[in-house]
């Protein structure tokens, strides 16, 4: 197939490696031209543990001179989705698979205003990576990937987006309905994200202490309680033991918002917890430990004229 990855930070130049590695025609957009230039010049190398694997994948900051392919996939920040998805007109055509696997709540909904709704395949990653240096990304540990269609409709556009992730060696699942399933990484999200970044904490060390541990066990459960009024029979003593299981094996992995706040950048907050307030102020449920970290990271976001 012919992929296009829009996004070279983390997940995206690891999706990007991985999908040239399965010998799919794959290349990669971003608006950097500097990171474009460094990935056309020496690849994009992966780290695992002792392991390093450099990668020839081509990059471009001009979609146009790529043209249609069979399946794009966004990797960008939630705050560029709406540009991106204008950036990445020449690249969708009639029969395109047009994929968000970007954290948060709403990213879906951005892209099927742009493009055909039944196009649109939405899902949730739980790989995660850290971007050690310009095209070079620590990718900790494989994980699942499960995506659906942002219709509820057929699935052979979702079903062709998880068969090039097998192709790549990434366990990927197709899903019918895919909501809950994003739902329930946003519950992980919203629990972990704004936790770590505010304490600085490693994901071990999130689990491992007693008083932080119970925050993000009842941050969970709030937003487990708005997932339910919103009709998802979402599990709340589930969620919480994966969420704390996922942290205990992920060690000494950093949230992204932790490492959004050591690069002094803007967070995903709006589509995390706060779209969790957003959508407990609809449903009528009281969530004060999500609000408040809402309130929090757009405080620390103020105070460096991020917001």
């Amino acid at each position: 197939m012919k992929i296009a990855v829009v996004g070279a930070g983390a997940m995206g130049s690891i999706f990007g490696a991985r999908f040239v590695q399965a010998g799919h025609e794959t290349v990669l957009v971003d608006v950097d031209a500097l990171l474009v230039e460094k990935i056309n010049a020496d690849g994009v190398t992966i780290v695992r543990g002792s392991d390093e694997t450099t990668t020839s994948v081509p990059a471009t900051a001009d979609p146009a001179t790529v043209g249609p392919v069979d399946i794009v996939v966004f990797c960008v920040k939630c705050y560029h989705t709406p540009s991106a998805a204008e950036l990445a007109r020449p690249l969708v055509g009639p029969g395109t698979v047009v994929a968000s696997l970007q954290n948060g709540w709403g990213n879906g909904d951005v892209l099927a205003a742009a493009y055909a709704a039944e196009q649109v395949a939405i899902g949730v990653t739980y790989n995660s990576g850290l971007v050690q240096g310009p095209a070079r990304i620590i990718h900790p540990a494989e994980q699942p990937t499960i995506v659906g269609s942002f219709t509820d409709g057929s699935t052979e556009g979702p079903a062709r987006l998880a068969q090039a992730l097998a192709d790549a060696g990434l366990e990927a699942s197709v899903v019918s309905p895919v909501r809950p399933e994003i739902w329930k990484k946003l519950i992980l999200n919203a629990a972990t994200l704004p936790t770590a970044a505010l304490t600085g904490m490693h994901a071990g060390a999130l689990t491992g202490c007693a008083d932080t541990r119970e925050l993000v066990t009842d941050t969970a459960r709030e937003a487990v309680a708005v997932a339910r009024a919103l009709g998802y029979e979402i599990d709340p003593e589930e969620r919480v033991d994966t969420i704390h299981a996922l942290l205990e094996k992920a060690g000494p992995s950093k949230a992204s918002m932790l490492q959004d706040f050591e690069a002094g950048r803007r967070t995903e907050i709006d589509v995390i917890n706060g779209a969790v307030v957003k959508a407990a102020n609809e449903a009528g449920v009281d969530v004060p430990l999500n609000r408040a970290l809402v309130q929090l990271i757009k405080g620390w976001e103020s105070r460096r004229n991020l917001a």
